[in-house]
């Protein structure tokens, strides 16, 4: 702790200046596309969703980079940090001004996000210089520098009348470059500085804050006072314009005017929360924000009432003025209750507050870079202006409907104690969710409640897992129908999309393998299975117009890969459940029914896609060139139903282990351990090979057959390859998952050869049939080896513990066993699944350089040649290693 009390009054006065000064400087660059945008349109002939998607670019960097700077400055200090990211945000702009194109713009506008990053610097850094007392004060001035939203708005259409975008933009560098010298040789290193030095947290321990629900409940309520905000002081010029027909000019003054209040207020917003504690201001927030956005989203309406002689009609349109007024109302209020958030945050995370405030930064920065996008597509889909404004009341009604219901809950504790809280409450896990007894091993407590219990838990898993599968996979099926309905993307860019969600599902299993011990299998279950809204909400949005740009479409595809991860902290999470003897099957059921996901959706997605029935919920179908019509957005609405019970159900029904709690330390071990390399190349093998086959199969075979309607035939790869693992557990658990798996190497050489011969003879008769044939046998194989390999981990660890750890009794050993196994399961799922992307653009990239599919194939038996090797040799020859 830093006794404040040898800090003077004009120390601390000189480090809230000049962060202060700072931060309005680098708001005012974050959000100078609000303006350029406008005259960027012109030159550059951008649709509406263009302008959008360039407009947030900035905010997603300045978003994402917070989590990273705050990180940096709990190591280093606000002052070198915030200084040469002023430097460096400078660069970028001045490189800005050399772009000729919209990519080169989109490239310029992440660079330009990094000014975005400097609020979490600067309140890390602002922070330290005051005690708990007077932070919220301190903290609503600092973020104050909100200001430099209207400072663009105001000013840069002058700028931009007068000199152009790239000289406007060359006076935006200028400055921002001369305050980040300022700040290096004016600021004085904070009085954190010194403990920070003498006491070096380590990655882990800074990391450690994560796990607090509490750091996403003020994230959830940032998103919208914060994300909100900068939404809409991006999109209101834009508006102004089209809707009031304002002009330049006076579209940024009345900008100004929601932007100022909005920021200025933050002062106001801090003072009030150290006051009356933030669950009345947040309460004040929302309540007047959900009735602003609900007038403002009324669009201008015309009434015919039948009258006693003649129809009466009157309209009703929200005139300027008013507009203005509401708008500074939203934004008075946005600013309390973005003061109200960051007023917990050194108070609760003194040490990780750079840390904790980057996430929650973080989290309500990506609100300011996907509500701009949405509100251009809503635009170009919906096409009524005041969408935007809807969008904004759905979710902040949402959000005071969730802080109420916890409030509640909140209120009952503090009758109950005597007592009264000025926070919000906890998302606590409630007791009767939590198993603080869990013994499988123990075949009395087995037969008695735990079989009951873990098969409750499996089949809600189950569910969720082939809705994760579903969505995932979805783009190997839409990317098939986007060219008929009017998409010019070229093949290469259509296999890009296929292999997109592999590439972040497998990159997003890395971080889930360790976070059902963190966070508890529960929790994170529906958490994660929730997130799968997100990417099917959007793509229902996305494939109605055939102006959506490609970039947006590589977002969506890589949003998908939420699906991906889930497999890993699923298969962690039911592996904790079982004993040995039926962990193999247990594992095979939850993983091969959930990949029947990628089955299902290859079954059922084009059956709704051919289908108006539900047009009155999803809007109009598109023309294709063959005079039909597709509903193509039904392939994302789709699951949104089935997201939504799954999620509710996994919430109420499943349990989180009290002994499976661990930290990402004690999981790390793994890396240290040869066995686990082994097994990812192993179940790259099974898994990759099936995931990947998924993904590419229908493109494929359309490539090579164009004559025949590969989506009909699609989805019997997956279901074939699902249920010989869900019901070969078995198999592998009778007869050595070892040797099972060596033979299902052997199997696959046998299958890949026989699809290279038929796609090489393609012009022979029945040459189809041979192809679809030999594929099928590999899905049935890829089948089988995903089971039996997944059914020797548990088994390997089982032995190599005790080796490795002898000085350990046999519980612990037993314990350290699962802990091990658990995350060697999850972490060899999420290096399998980039199969999903490399498989897809192994046939791209080898259809682009050769014509032929048979240069990937060749690659393939090598791949699995080296595998059956492998197997052989550390775990079903004689005298092997493992004996399995």
């Amino acid at each position: 702790m830093v006794d404040h009390t040898s800090v003077s009054s004009s120390e601390r006065n000189r480090a809230l200046g000049l962060s202060t000064l700072a931060f309005t400087l680098c708001f005012a660059v974050w959000t100078l596309f609000s303006i350029l945008g406008i005259q960027l349109k012109d030159d550059f002939g951008l649709s509406d969703t263009q302008l959008g998607l360039l407009m947030a670019t900035p905010v997603l960097t300045g978003s994402i980079s917070r989590l990273f700077l705050g990180v940096l400055t709990d190591r280093f200090g606000g002052r070198w940090v915030f200084g040469l990211l002023m430097l460096a945000t400078a660069a970028c702009v001045y490189l800005l001004t050399f772009a000729t194109s919209y990519s080169m713009l989109l490239v310029g506008a992440l660079g330009v996000g990094l000014a975005g990053g400097a609020f979490i610097v600067g309140v890390a850094y602002t922070s330290a210089w005051f005690d708990k007392d007077r932070q919220g004060t301190a903290l609503g001035i600092f973020g104050a520098g909100n200001v430099g939203a209207a400072l663009t708005n105001f000013g840069a259409p002058f700028l931009l009348m007068a000199m152009g975008w790239q000289s406007t933009a060359l006076v935006y560098a200028s400055v921002i470059a001369v305050m980040g010298i300022a700040f290096i040789l004016l600021a004085k290193p904070d009085p954190l500085s010194e403990s920070r030095n003498a006491q070096r947290q380590s990655l882990a321990e800074q990391l450690a804050p994560l796990s607090d629900i509490r750091v996403w409940r003020f994230s959830l309520y940032y998103f919208f006072v914060f994300g909100g905000f900068v939404a809409l002081a991006l999109w209101l010029p834009h508006y102004l314009i089209e809707v009031y027909g304002l002009s330049l000019a006076g579209a940024g003054i009345v900008a100004a005017l929601y932007t100022i209040p909005a920021s200025l207020f933050r002062v106001l917003g801090g003072w009030l929360s150290d006051r009356y504690g933030a669950r009345r201001v947040m309460y004040w927030t929302l309540l007047a924000s959900m009735v602003c956005t609900f007038l403002l989203s009324y669009p201008p309406t015309r009434y015919e009432v039948e009258g006693v002689n003649n129809p009466v009609t009157f309209t009703f349109a929200m005139p300027l003025i008013g507009f203005i007024v509401l708008t500074m109302v939203l934004g008075f209020f946005m600013s309390l209750g973005k003061a109200a958030v960051f007023k917990h945050i050194p108070v609760y995370y003194p040490k990780s507050v750079g840390l904790v405030g980057g996430v929650v930064g973080m989290v309500g920065g990506l609100g300011g870079f996907f509500l701009p996008l949405t509100f251009g597509m809503l635009n170009d889909v919906i096409g009524i202006w005041q969408s935007c404004f809807m969008l904004l009341f759905v979710v902040v009604t949402a959000a005071l409907a969730w802080m109420h219901v916890a409030i509640l809950k909140a209120e009952r504790i503090e009758i109950r104690d005597h007592s009264e809280s000025t926070d919000l409450p906890e998302l606590s896990t409630p007791s009767r969710f939590v198993l603080s007894e869990w013994h499988p091993e123990d075949e009395t407590f087995w037969e008695s409640q735990g079989r009951r219990i873990a098969t409750r838990n499996l089949w809600i898993s189950i569910p969720c897992l082939l809705l994760a599968f579903s969505v995932w996979m979805v783009w190997s099926v839409v990317v098939a129908k986007l060219p008929l309905v009017g998409f010019t993307y070229t093949a290469n860019e259509l296999f890009w999309l296929a292999a997109l969600p592999g590439l972040s599902g497998a990159t997003l299993r890395i971080f889930y393998s360790f976070l059902v011990p963190i966070v508890g299998g529960r929790r994170f279950t529906a958490l994660s299975t929730a997130s799968l809204l997100l990417p099917a909400i959007w793509i229902g949005f996305a494939v109605q117009n055939p102006e959506t740009p490609y970039l947006v479409m590589v977002i969506l595809a890589l949003l998908c890969g939420f699906g991906g991860g889930n497999f890993a902290s699923s298969m962690a999470n039911i592996s904790f459940f079982y004993p040995k003897r039926e962990k193999g099957t247990a594992l095979a059921q939850n993983a091969g029914l959930g990949n029947l996901g990628v089955s299902v959706m290859q079954f059922l997605v084009p059956l709704v896609i051919a289908t108006g029935v539900f047009s009155v919920m999803v809007g109009d179908g598109q023309p294709t060139q063959a005079g039909g019509e597709l509903w193509l957005q039904n392939a994302g609405f789709v699951w949104v139903p089935f997201v939504a019970l799954a999620t509710v159900a996994a919430w109420f029904g499943m349990n989180d282990i009290a002994s499976a709690k661990s930290s990402f330390k004690e999981q790390a071990v793994i890396f240290k351990r040869k066995h686990n390399w082994l097994m990812c190349v192993l179940y790259t093998g099974t898994f990759g090979s099936f995931i990947g086959f998924s993904a590419g199969f229908p493109l494929l075979t359309n490539t090579q057959f164009p004559e025949i309607d590969a989506l009909k035939f699609a989805f019997l790869g997956p279901l074939v390859g699902a249920l010989s693992r869900a019901y070969s557990g078995g198999l592998a658990d009778r007869f050595g998952g070892a040797r099972v798996t060596f033979w299902t190497f052997i199997g696959m050489i046998a299958g890949v050869i026989g699809v290279l011969f038929f796609l090489i003879n393609k012009d022979m008769p029945l040459a189809f049939a041979g192809f679809f044939v030999f594929f099928m046998a590999l899905f049935f194989a890829t089948g089988v080896g995903n089971a039996s390999t997944f059914q020797m981990i548990p088994s390997i660890f089982r032995q190599e513990v005790p080796r490795l750890m002898p000085e350990l009794s046999e519980d612990e050993q037993l314990v350290h066993a699962e802990r091990e196994s658990a995350a060697t399961i999850g972490f060899t799922s999420a290096i399998a699944a980039y199969g999903a992307f490399f498989i897809p653009k192994a046939f791209g990239s080898s259809l682009d350089l050769t014509g032929s599919a048979a240069s990937a194939l060749v690659g393939f038996i090598v791949f699995y040649i080296i595998c059956t090797a492998l197997t052989w040799f550390y775990y079903s020859r004689k005298g092997a290693e493992i004996t399995l």
